[in-house]
């Protein structure tokens, strides 16, 4: 076809669907719910998810109850793709109350109140949904993604697999399946996975999903041809203990990259990757690979950063092999210390124990059994989590932050809990984004985390909108060394737990 055609062949188009929407404007009023619906399925497929919201709600109200349904399911299904998290859980909440049975609400409650970080409650919604149609493959691929935050990765390979294989269209199950591979360090299958994701995108071509993708297949097929996250066997089975110090409430260790004499490292368990500074990487020739997307506290938000992988990096007598890593390059401007080196065993797969006495950190891919004051179920998604309640009615989790020094719960968390009319205390926070300059401290809560509490306590307030969306997810907030910093902590892997030993 000759450029000129599709060209006015795409004009056409856009005559077309602009003139349906002045139509089913002009009929609103008259109920034609019929049509609504159309149009919004249409803005849907264009990716003009705000409009189709609207849309849609007006199609929910049509007096014929099957397209309510239908239209009300549109309509979480466009507020999750614009982050939209807590409309798409108030819409998912009223219709599973209004179809109790219909296993795709089901489903779509679950993916709401994932979105909403309620993780325990979007499994039981899955399991509902699988239950009811035990072949439905949005509750496997909810499944999946839950079995992964619990380090349960071939169970959650095998369920993603199935649901894919039932829904071979359906890019999110993809993306969770690439997921789950390089959490396996099976980087070539991992590349396979997003690739099939970034096809079944709408406007690949233009989307920063898309484009995202494409940097991550692009990093992980750099790896090909060598072992990625390349540990000794013997170093697996052993127990390595290496003593630290504690800087301004942060967890530093000696480290060597490369081959280069030892250097600093913060623990970060905030942290998903090894992160660098732009000298460490020149200094030890680290070449980028790919540019990716970080997000942290800061009014940055939304970051570039350089990915790379570093042949040799050895902290005591652990040593890791071909490791990818970040490299803070473009780096921040304005900022009031130079951004250093950071590490979390924990996106090598490997446990930790945390010795705040005795300054000893422990790393290994098995822990000994422990008796501790309090074991907290623990989730790992891109960043280990735990469930806490604030003010005795709003569960959520939080990060476990070991970079991090204070108690603190996102803006979103905040808006949701009940007016106050407690003073709100400005604060200057600086994170890895830059300066948060709308965090404030909120006095006078209380924060559970099972056996622990807290009553009457200040929380800082952070705008964590960004971690948020690059995440999937709200969080809640963060806990750091002002939480961990009186006990013996053991994160662990393998069991999924954080366990905490008071002293």
């Amino acid at each position: 076809m000759p450029m000129a055609s599709r060209v006015s062949g795409l004009v056409v188009a856009a005559i077309v669907i602009g003139s349906l929407a002045l139509v089913a404007d002009e009929r609103a009023s008259s109920g034609d719910g019929e049509l609504q619906f159309q149009l919004a399925s249409l803005l849907f497929d264009e990716t003009r998810y705000q409009e189709a919201i609207q849309a849609f709600d007006r199609a929910a109200q049509s007096a014929d109850p099957a397209l309510a349904v239908k239209a009300r399911k549109g309509k979480i299904r466009s507020a999750l793709r614009i982050a939209e998290f807590t409309l798409a859980r108030q819409e998912a909440l009223q219709l599973a109350a209004k179809a109790a049975s219909d296993a795709e609400a089901q489903t779509l409650l679950g993916d709401s109140l994932w979105s909403s970080g309620l993780f325990d409650e979007a499994e039981q919604a899955y399991r509902t949904a699988r239950d009811q149609a035990p072949g439905n493959p949005r509750a496997r691929f909810g499944l999946a993604r839950s079995m992964a935050t619990q380090s349960k990765l071939k169970e959650a390979l095998d369920e993603a697999l199935a649901a894919s294989a039932a829904s071979p269209r359906d890019g999110d199950i993809h993306a969770a399946i690439g997921d789950i591979y390089e959490r396996m360090n099976r980087f070539d299958e991992a590349a396979n996975a997003y690739s099939n994701y970034i096809n079944l995108l709408p406007n690949k071509d233009r989307s920063e999903k898309a484009a995202w993708a494409r940097s991550q297949v692009q990093f992980l097929e750099s790896f090909r041809g060598l072992k990625p996250v390349d540990v000794d066997q013997e170093d697996l089975q052993t127990l390595h203990t290496i003593p630290f110090r504690l800087v301004k409430d942060k967890i530093i260790v000696q480290a060597r990259v490369n081959g280069s004499r030892p250097m600093d490292f913060t623990l970060d368990t905030g942290s998903e990757e090894t992160v660098i500074s732009r000298e460490t990487a020149q200094r030890q020739g680290v070449r980028a690979v790919a540019y990716t997307l970080s997000a942290g506290v800061g009014e940055v938000g939304l970051r570039g950063l350089q990915l790379a992988h570093i042949k040799e990096l050895d902290f005591g007598t652990l040593q890791v092999r071909n490791l990818p890593v970040l490299i803070k390059n473009p780096a921040l401007h304005g900022i009031p210390k130079r951004e250093g080196e950071s590490f979390s065993p924990l996106s090598l797969g490997m446990s930790l124990v945390i010795d705040y006495q005795k300054k000893m950190l422990t790393i290994s891919k098995a822990l000994p059994e422990t008796a501790p004051t309090t074991t907290l179920p623990m989730r790992v998604h891109r960043l280990a989590m735990v469930r806490g309640v604030v003010n005795s009615s709003y569960p959520t989790y939080f990060v476990v932050d070991t970079g991090g020094e204070v108690i603190s719960i996102s803006a979103d968390t905040a808006n949701a809990l009940p007016a106050t009319t407690l003073r709100h205390i400005p604060l200057r926070v600086w994170g890895t984004s830059g300066w948060d300059r709308e965090a404030f401290l909120l006095p006078g809560n209380n924060l559970d985390f099972d056996r622990i509490e807290y009553r009457n306590f200040p929380l800082v307030v952070l705008n964590l909108r960004a971690p948020s969306l690059l995440l999937g997810f709200q969080v809640g907030g963060i806990v750091g060394h002002k939480f961990l910093s009186n006990y013996r902590v053991a994160m662990d892997m393998e069991r999924s737990q954080l366990r905490l030993e008071k002293f």
